[in-house]
């Protein structure tokens, strides 16, 4: 619950991946693992296959899936406020705090990555890969928005943004803004346009069907290389987090000092999440 509610706070976070957070703390691999079963549950049950809906359901690891969802819910319902006040009233010092997270943070997947051997170079290309890609799209973000866009348009978006969720360092938020479609999502909830909004559903379901299929392929058959593009996607995504974006304006001392205390601070709560996380495994696996 306590890693869930860290994940949660950061999915309150424009610009971050709760995926960030989850690969710091070290659940994400076994929770893409159950998403995977989860998924291949609905394919079985829409195919009539009863006994392989309940296999799969079994395999999936719910005494971590299960917790893990109950804290995320518990730090939307209470930190949304004060996070978006955070974020209104200070966003050089928000930034700077999340910037700090996911700059330490990236140690946390390289921890898990072979850096010996022929594939060093390998790893070292992919990383600098992931890390330009995420770059790339997260200088993609505009503020022209799409008048009355199509469904078919509104269906491939949601079906991309979605990967947000379950790949590292790549945000949502940048994604729809960098389609058009950020202001009249968010204007759809707002009105309740169930058209739009069943159609969006529909897309992010098939979305995020497909990716955890393909990342979990990626974490079996090939997991450094895989841990490696998304320490890149991290460290690239460190672009849409930097407080101090060209045409800002000048810079006061309070504008310089804020930020950079905040990173401190980011920076410590990665040390101590790491630390934590250490400890529950490490009981975790004494008690058994």
């Amino acid at each position: 619950m306590l890693r869930g509610f860290l994940i949660g706070i950061t999915e309150l976070v424009p610009g971050v991946s709760g995926s960030t957070i989850a690969m710091i703390v070290r659940v994400y691999t076994p929770l893409i693992a159950s998403a995977n079963h989860v998924v291949r549950a609905a394919k079985a049950l829409a195919r009539g296959r009863g006994g392989v809906f309940r296999e799969e359901l079994g395999k999936a690891d719910w005494r971590l899936a299960i917790p893990l969802v109950l804290g995320m819910g518990a730090a939307v319902l209470l930190l949304a406020g004060p996070i978006h006040d955070l974020v209104e009233a200070h966003p050089l010092s928000a930034l700077g705090l999340f910037f700090g997270i996911v700059l330490l943070g990236i140690g946390a997947p390289l921890q898990l990555v072979s850096w010996k051997g022929r594939l060093r170079a390998i790893h070292v290309v992919l990383f600098l890969a992931g890390a330009a890609a995420a770059f790339f799209l997260t200088g993609l973000a505009t503020d022209g928005d799409q008048e009355d866009p199509s469904y078919v348009v509104v269906f491939l978006a949601a079906a991309v943004a979605i990967c947000a969720l379950v790949v590292p360092g790549v945000s949502g938020s940048f994604l729809l803004l960098a389609m058009g479609l950020y202001a009249p999502t968010l204007q759809a909830v707002s009105e309740r346009d169930l058209a739009y909004i069943g159609v969006f559903g529909l897309g992010a379901v098939v979305g995020l069907a497909s990716v955890v299929q393909l990342l979990m392929a990626a974490l079996e058959k090939a997991p450094h290389i895989a841990v490696a593009v998304m320490a890149g996607l991290m460290a690239g995504s460190l672009r849409a987090l930097w407080p101090w974006q060209p045409g800002g304006g000048p810079y006061t001392g309070g504008e310089i000092s804020g930020p950079v205390i905040f990173m401190a601070v980011g920076a410590l709560f990665v040390v101590l999440t790491l630390f934590v996380s250490h400890r529950i495994t490490r009981a975790s696996q004494l008690s058994r």
